[in-house]
Formats: C-alpha cells, sequence, structure tokens
C-alpha cells in the first residue's frame, strides 16, 4: 500500500510540497512507530515468554537483545522487499545498519561515556568484543573479496545465509556462557533496565499476545513508513540539487534514519551509564551491533541479494575502524573515559561532515 502511496506522489498532478510534506510525516512517523511499537512487542513478548515458564535469563539474552535490532529489521527488510519488486539499490537497507552500528558506538556510547566513564570487564573484552570484530570484519571481506564487478558494495543470498546461520550460534553462546558464568550474566535489575518492562499488575495472557502482535505490526508498519519517508526525501533532496540519487539515498539512511532506529540502545545507555551500570551501556552497545549485523542483514539478504551503491564500502571500513578504536580504548585504559567519549563525538561529527561533503560531490569518489 505505502508502494502504491510513492508512486502516486510521484505523477505531476502532486505539487512537489506537498509531496515533500508527506514524505517528511511518513518519515516521523515511521520512527515514532519503530521506537513505540518495539517497546510495546518487547514488553509483553518478554512477559509472555515469562508467563510461559521462560527462564528470565533466557528472556533478556534472546527476546530483549534481538528486540532492540527491531527498528533496524523492520527498515531494512521494508526495503529489501520494495528492491525485490522494483529492482534498483538497496541502499536504505545496508546504509541503515552500517550507519546505526556507526551511531552505536561514536554516539551511543560516546554520549552515555561523557556522563561518567564505562568500566569495561575483563570478560567482554576476551569473549563478547572479540566476536563483534569477528563478525564486523566478515562484513568488509563480503565488500573487499566477493563484492559484484561493477564496483557496487554487495551482499549475496549466500553470504547472507551464513549470516543468518550465526544467530543461533550467538544465541547459543550467550545462553551457555551465561549459565557457566552467572557472575557475568545480567541481574534481574539489568534486565529491567534493558527491556524496561514495568509491570504494575500482571496481564493475561490473551492480552500479551495481543499487544505482542500489535506492537510487531506496528513495527512492519513503521518500516514501511521510514522508508518511503526515507527514500522519498533523498529522491526530492537529489532532484533539487542535482545530486547523486543514490549517495542521497545512503546519507539519509546513514543519518537521519540510523539516529532514529538506534534511538531505543541510546535511551538504554544513557539510563545505564547515568545509574553507574557501565557494563550495561557496553554490553547493549556490542549485542545491538552484532545482531544488527547477523540478524537485519541475513535475513535482509536472504529475501533478495543487497546490492547498494560502491561508496558504501567505504562507510563498512568506517564501521570498522571505529570498531576497532574502542577496542583499543579497552585494551590500553580497561575503560572508556570522558575523553574519550568526548573523541568518539567528534568522530561522529567528522564523519557526518564527510557524509555531506561526499554527497554534494565536493568530496568525488
Amino acid at each position: 500500500m505505502l508502494d502504491l502511496l510513492l508512486e502516486a506522489l510521484k505523477f505531476d498532478t502532486c505539487p512537489a510540497w506537498l509531496a515533500n510534506i508527506v514524505f517528511v510525516v511518513a518519515l516521523a512517523l515511521g520512527v515514532f512507530l519503530l521506537v513505540k511499537c518495539c517497546d510495546i512487542m518487547v514488553d509483553n513478548s518478554s512477559a509472555l515468554a515469562k508467563r510461559l515458564g521462560i527462564p528470565a535469563l533466557v528472556v533478556g539474552l534472546t527476546i530483549v537483545a534481538i528486540g532492540t535490532s527491531c527498528p533496524e529489521l523492520a527498515v531494512s527488510v521494508s526495503d529489501s522487499i520494495s528492491v525485490l519488486r522494483n529492482g534498483g539499490y538497496a541502499n536504505t537497507a545496508v546504509g541503515n545498519v552500517v550507519g546505526s552500528n556507526i551511531c552505536n558506538i561514536l554516539l551511543v556510547l560516546g554520549f552515555s561515556s561523557v556522563f561518567t566513564p564505562i568500566i569495561i570487564k575483563k570478560n567482554i573484552i576476551k569473549k563478547e568484543y572479540p566476536i563483534l570484530l569477528g563478525i564486523t570484519g566478515i562484513l568488509v571481506l563480503f565488500g573487499l573479496v566477493w563484492g559484484t564487478s561493477t564496483g557496487d558494495y554487495a551482499i549475496l543470498r549466500w553470504e547472507a545465509i551464513i549470516l543468518v546461520c550465526l544467530i543461533p550460534c550467538y544465541i547459543a553462546y550467550l545462553v551457555i556462557n551465561a549459565k557457566r558464568h552467572p557472575e557475568e550474566a545480567p541481574s534481574e535489575d539489568e534486565e529491567e533496565t534493558l527491556s524496561e518492562v514495568k509491570e504494575k499488575k500482571a496481564k493475561p495472557v490473551w492480552l500479551l499476545i495481543i499487544l505482542a502482535i500489535a506492537g510487531a505490526l506496528g513495527v512492519a508498519l513503521g518500516g514501511d513508513c521510514v522508508v518511503v519517508g526515507a527514500k522519498g526525501i533523498a529522491n526530492s533532496i537529489a532532484t533539487v540539487a542535482g545530486w547523486d540519487p543514490n549517495l542521497s539515498q545512503t546519507l539519509i539512511a546513514m543519518t537521519i534514519v540510523a539516529v532514529g532506529t538506534s534511538l531505543p540502545e541510546l535511551v538504554t545507555s544513557t539510563i545505564a551509564a547515568k545509574r553507574g551500570e557501565n557494563d550495561l551501556a557496553l554490553g547493549n552497545v556490542i549485542g545491538s551491533n552484532i545482531f544488527n549485523t547477523i540478524f537485519v542483514l541475513g535475513i535482509s539478504g536472504t529475501i533478495t541479494p543487497l546490492t547498494a551503491n560502491g561508496t558504501l564500502l567505504v562507510d563498512v571500513l568506517v564501521m570498522a575502524g571505529v570498531t576497532i578504536l574502542v577496542y583499543i580504548f579497552a585494551l590500553w585504559k580497561g575503560k572508556v573515559t570522558k575523553w574519550m567519549g568526548g573523541t568518539m563525538l567528534g568522530l561522529y561529527f567528522l564523519f557526518l561532515v564527510f557524509m555531506i561533503l561526499r554527497t554534494t560531490g565536493i568530496i568525488a569518489m
């Protein structure tokens, strides 16, 4: 239905100003639905799982963890379906994930550490972070070694299937590691902070099911709205300014869409940092980036191969670079200090400037 709306707004009978207003409203509405409905879906799914006797630890490591990546999943899957139907580049699908991962590290983690230094536990340095580095390296290899001959950045279907196969492996690792090392598992209070579940009184099972389904439908609708709005705004800007539409779509996906879908991580990590739960703030970012890569890109790429503008390879390399930078901080000081957080925020600002200059053609690539 939203695809039909997008096509209708292309007609000459529709004034450009009206179409632009619709695109902006669609983008804003989509981000709101993603954030709000994701909370509804995760909260009620978690409560339902606990009512069905699933251990709280398993719920926190699966439903809640995957739930933080649902906004990115909705956007990327919606774009991949649009590409499957209409063809073209999947700049929004790929750019959303890459931009969100960069945002999580530089903006979310940087902003959180400005409040208080984030102490990094040894188990995170030895276990979780190397997993993130490995998965990030896989994403780089997909572009450097197995990209298309046309110079585009591509995630082929068989590559996406590999990412999907890593999902149960990673979840199994989380559950097994938490059972073997309960001291490293999140406490009940931390799980409440992460999922923001606030159950003042128990809801009946039937209501939990309805709310969980409604939340999922809202997330899906929000993803469609974001894709329609983002692509519409990008194409309008490209037409007026004479920019490359693909670069314009990448800019919107890497900035506005990425920040919008990262709002749950930003809120959760900031609250955790202010409460002194430093390891939760970092763990939230690491888990989100891992699931964004294997869960979101894996499922989206399985639907249809994801071919994006070749400049996205540079952005993937930037993502890998900042991921390594934080790991160096962790090995060096064992924590992310306030000046490190300030440095990360500064790097994010420079990255935004670079994106704008590249899109306008001032920096040719």
